[in-house]
C-alpha cells in the first residue's frame, strides 16, 4: 500500500478514536451539567413511572403549584425502573418539564458508560490500524516477490 494512503487511513482511525473520546466526554460532562442545574433549584416529588425500558423512563409528577408534569425527555438515569412504580424524583424547580432524575441518583452513573464508549472506540481504532499495517506489509512483501521473480519455479 502506498505510504501516503496508509498514513491517511491511519489518521482516519485516529480521528475515530478522538471522536469516541469526544462522545464519551460529552456524555459525562453533560450528565454533570444537568445534575448541577437540578441541584441549583432542586425540588422533590413522588412520581408514577408510566413506561420504562433500559434507556428511557417516562414519569408523571405534580409540582407544588398543582400542575401535572411529564418531563419531555423522560428521566435521567432510568435503569431498573418499571412501569407502575411509584418513586421519588428530584427535578429542576425552574424547569420541571425538562430535567428530572430518580431521587438518590446522580451523574456518577454516567461515568462507566461514557468511559466504555471511549475504550471501545480506541480498541476499534487501534485494532483497525494494526490490521491495516499488517495488510500493507503483506502487500509489500507480495509485490517484492513479484518484482524479483522469487517464489516461482527455478531456472
Amino acid at each position: 500500500m502506498n505510504p501516503v494512503i496508509l498514513r491517511r487511513v491511519q489518521l482516519g482511525f485516529v480521528a475515530l478514536g478522538v471522536l469516541a473520546t469526544l462522545i464519551g466526554a460529552v456524555i459525562i460532562l453533560g450528565a454533570f451539567r444537568n445534575d448541577a442545574k437540578i441541584d441549583a433549584n432542586k425540588a422533590t416529588a413522588p412520581a408514577d413511572v408510566i413506561s420504562a425500558d433500559r434507556l428511557h423512563a417516562a414519569v408523571n409528577f405534580v409540582t407544588p403549584d398543582g400542575v401535572l408534569r411529564n418531563p419531555q425527555f423522560g428521566l435521567l438515569y432510568p435503569t431498573e425502573l418499571e412501569a407502575g412504580q411509584r418513586i421519588l424524583v428530584d427535578y429542576d424547580a425552574a424547569d420541571p418539564d425538562t430535567l428530572a432524575r430518580p431521587a438518590g441518583r446522580n451523574a456518577w452513573l454516567s461515568v462507566v458508560p461514557g468511559l466504555s464508549i471511549v475504550v471501545a472506540g480506541w480498541v476499534v481504532a487501534v485494532g483497525a490500524m494494526l490490521i491495516t499495517v499488517q495488510v500493507s506489509r503483506r502487500m509489500a512483501a507480495r509485490g517484492a516477490q513479484a518484482t524479483t521473480g522469487t517464489g516461482g519455479a527455478s531456472d
